[in-house]
């Protein structure tokens, strides 16, 4: 199959005992972190990146956090109070136990089937305490390294890339709601005017990732909503208080609708992208610093399985998030209670009732930054094979990509995309180990077992941090 291999003995042993996959490596370099029972060190570690970089790097997965977040509290698909309630009680909890900016996001893949087939709170549910709940006993059972060994690569960028092209129809369709730049119906705050502005803005400052684009949008849109909610005396309807959860329980078909269309698609991505690319990204930005991919799986389950009964929606970790974060200036635990702290604050006081604002955010915006954020999903999937120089590899592996991606958008079914994707890599390692026919052709110029990527890392301020940079941005390629 196709990225598949077997784990050594000696990996296998190292996982079960120590909770890593290196056997060996360089552990003389002291661990920056001090543990979470050292308040002392951790006090002095935040006094001192006490910066305002460090505040910024809150904001580097917002471009994909606030739309969907939006859109499915609008589809009452997930509750506002209890999302931003728990999202904020999770960022505060990483912070206090892994001390690193370790990013708290929504499930991608779940949003994405969540939005295209208008699932019912008990469906969404259903699919998050589905993924976390195998996603817990995996990392628990020390099973991890058969499921991340077993799921080819290509398999798993098919997923990702069709859950682009699923976010990417949905922000199509929020701006297609205003089809037109000149009507007599049309809305000064809501309009092709803005979306074709904002997509523009987006696109000039693309290469400069300091510049908070997504902030910016996000403000601008905020601003629209309280003019019109002002405008037709809605304001009123905004309850300022204290707003509790509420639980959901899903019924058995809700859970098996939920998890079957989405969970199961879900449920690669989060293993690969949330556990082992998140455990090996943050070894690579904090030299010395092993976090263990037990307490990831810990965590994740969690955060879901409390929280998802409440009507939250589903929440993981990630390398993209990680990366984002640091690439903004996160160096510490301090960007993540900031951002938990105002995230429960707002769930707390305005609860549902924000939803009366939220109404009024405009569409054509909306639209924009969830296509752009899918954008940025599916760019992990350029590197979709592990052997780049090899022709019929890069070949079959990106038909596999293809099928995968195919059948997840077609049957707007994350499962039946993922059974789609394994069959058709199943069949192609049929091909090339049953029917060899001699050495495979490698690329002009190339030589066997090389590759490395010609990413760089200049978009980073810091001389010092271009090393962690590139290994930032190779996790983000290799592991979504």
């Amino acid at each position: 199959m196709a990225g598949f291999r077997l784990p050594t003995r000696e990996q296998v042993v190292a996982f079960i005992k120590e909770d890593k996959w290196e056997t060996g490596g360089d552990d003389s370099v002291p661990n920056p972190v001090p543990p979470c029972w050292d308040i002392k060190g951790r006090g002095r570690r935040m006094r001192e990146h006490f910066t305002l970089r460090e505040f910024s790097g809150a904001l580097g997965d917002i471009g994909t956090l606030v739309p969907i977040l939006i859109s499915l509290t609008l589809q009452e698909s997930a509750s506002l109070t209890s999302s931003l309630f728990f999202g904020g009680l999770w960022n505060i909890m990483t912070g206090f136990i892994y001390g690193v900016p370790m990013c708290v996001q929504p499930m991608k893949s779940i949003a994405a089937i969540a939005l295209a087939n208008k699932f019912t709170a008990g469906e969404l549910a259903g699919a998050g305490l589905g993924v976390s709940a195998i996603v817990f006993f995996l990392g628990v059972s020390r099973l991890l390294w058969l499921v991340t060994r077993l799921v080819p690569l290509p398999v798993v960028k098919g997923l990702q890339l069709g859950t682009c092209f699923q976010l990417c129809k949905k922000g199509v369709e929020l701006v297609k709601q205003h089809p037109a730049f000149w009507s007599s119906g049309l809305v000064w705050s809501d309009n092709l005017w803005w979306a074709t502005s904002s997509f523009v803005l987006v696109l000039l400052v693309y290469e400069r990732r300091r510049v908070p684009v997504a902030l910016l949008v996000f403000m601008v849109g905020v601003a629209f909503a309280l003019a019109q909610t002002g405008t037709h005396g809605q304001f009123g309807d905004v309850e300022p208080g204290a707003h509790f959860v509420h639980a959901v329980v899903p019924t058995a078909r809700e859970f098996r609708s939920g998890f079957l269309s989405a969970g199961l698609g879900q449920l690669p991505l989060t293993l690969l992208n949330s556990v082992v690319a998140l455990a090996a990204l943050a070894r690579e930005l904090f030299p010395g610093y092993r976090p263990s991919m037990t307490h990831i799986t810990g965590t994740i389950g969690v955060m879901n399985l409390v929280g998802c009964f409440l009507g939250s929606m589903p929440f993981c970790h990630g390398s993209g998030g990680l990366a984002g974060q640091y690439f903004f200036g996160a160096r510490t635990e301090l960007s993540l209670y900031a951002l938990g702290v105002v995230k429960i604050v707002i769930g707390v006081v305005f609860g549902e009732s924000l939803l009366v604002v939220l109404r009024w955010f405009p569409s054509s915006l909306l639209g924009v930054m969830l296509f752009m954020a899918s954008i940025e999903l599916g760019l992990v999937a350029r590197n979709f094979t592990q052997h780049p120089h090899n022709e019929r590899r890069r070949r079959h592996d990106f038909v596999v990509v293809l099928v995968t991606s195919a059948g997840l958008v077609g049957f707007s079914h994350d499962g039946l995309g993922f059974l789609v994707g394994m069959a058709t890599a199943l069949a192609l390692w049929g091909h090339r180990h049953l029917r060899p026919d001699g050495a495979e052709p490698l690329l002009p110029g190339s030589k066997p077992g090389s590759g490395a990527s010609s990413l760089a890392a200049d978009d980073f301020a810091a001389p010092a941090d271009q090393q962690r940079a590139a290994a930032a941005r190779s996790a983000m390629d290799n592991c979504g």
